[in-house]
């Protein structure tokens, strides 16, 4: 009888193990961090984050190529990584099923911190005969990847200068293949959302003459007033080699988020040990050094995780002042 009762503790105990769910098989040591692609700025600063979680926690972590924002919110609902870098607007969309997620919410979708602004960069060549938004008519536009976050801006953009895709010849391009197609002469303008500087954007300004097309004030009226995601920005002349004018655009902000499924412990845990060492984010990037914990709620457009939230109250930050 003892030995029966053994047997059916086991497997009590192995259904358990086997079905207990997100959060139990989140106690293992082991985290991946989704960012982008190599060309941008989520891949080596989560990198950086990666790195001091590894040294300040049992936990090991690593950093993984994604298709940034989008992806990467997929992900995040999934519990097929632990944090996730995305633009704040994709994550409101994600979080309430609008625009690109009409029919697929994702509720479990909880925040971790802000990071720094991710610029809307509208490039062109010298040469092109582009000089601003209204000169797209006619023109070949790459427009960022099919559902992406890069895409929702462009046509967002394009629209608040009184276009659609139909005035122009629209490419479905990531931010790396929308550089190449216009260092190759295969586009106009290309829309490029990252932080700046922005590595392929960088390489490009190695060999070519690019421009940045600004934002004309009573269209970026219209995207502020519509789209409450949107800040205004000036990408400083000097930023990439060659453009030394001052460009007038808009941004959204990058952000960390995560699954309120994990373990409160789990991401308290580490939240701490990348905000009680953020300057070393600036080692890493220049886009890094505006990470800090000071502006780790600014601009915070869902629900916190309870695990960053009770991290924040730890450091005397009054969070209800910046989530509801």
């Amino acid at each position: 009888m003892m030995k029966r009762a053994a047997v059916i503790t086991a497997l009590i105990v192995g259904f358990a193990l086997v079905f207990a769910g997100p959060a139990a098989a989140h106690d293992v040591d082991f985290m991946s961090i989704a960012t982008g692609g190599t060309g941008g700025v989520y891949y080596p600063v989560g990198g950086g984050m990666a790195e001091l979680i590894n040294e300040h926690t049992d936990i090991d972590a690593t950093s993984e190529v994604t298709g940034a924002s989008v992806e990467n919110v997929r992900f995040i609902q999934d519990l097929e990584t632990e944090w996730g870098l995305a633009q704040n607007d994709i994550t409101y969309y994600a979080k309430y099923g609008e625009e690109m997620f009409e029919e697929d919410s994702m509720e479990d979708l909880r925040g971790i911190a802000m990071m720094y602004p991710e610029t809307i960069q509208i490039l062109t060549l010298e040469g092109s005969g582009v000089e601003s938004v209204s000169d797209f008519e006619g023109k070949d536009v790459a427009v960022g990847a099919p559902g992406s976050g890069t895409e929702a801006n462009a046509r967002q953009i394009i629209e608040a200068h009184d276009l659609t895709y139909d005035d122009m010849t629209v490419d479905y391009l990531s931010f790396v293949e929308a550089v190449d197609a216009l260092r190759d002469g295969h586009v106009d303008a290309a829309f490029v959302t990252a932080g700046t500087p922005t590595g392929s954007v960088v390489d490009l300004a190695a060999t070519h003459d690019p421009k940045i097309v600004e934002v004309e004030d009573e269209a970026m009226e219209v995207l502020m007033e519509e789209y409450p995601y949107y800040i205004d920005i000036t990408v400083p002349g000097g930023t990439y080699e060659g453009i030394e004018e001052d460009a007038d655009t808009v941004a959204v902000l990058a952000m960390i988020i995560t699954n309120s499924e994990l373990p409160e412990e789990f991401i308290y845990e580490t939240t701490a040990a990348v905000f009680d060492n953020y300057e070393y984010l600036g080692e890493i990037h220049e886009r890094g050094a505006e990470v800090t914990l000071e502006t780790a709620l600014d601009g915070m457009p869902i629900e916190l995780h309870e695990g960053a939230r009770s991290y924040y109250e730890d450091q005397g930050i009054d969070v209800d002042e910046y989530v509801n």
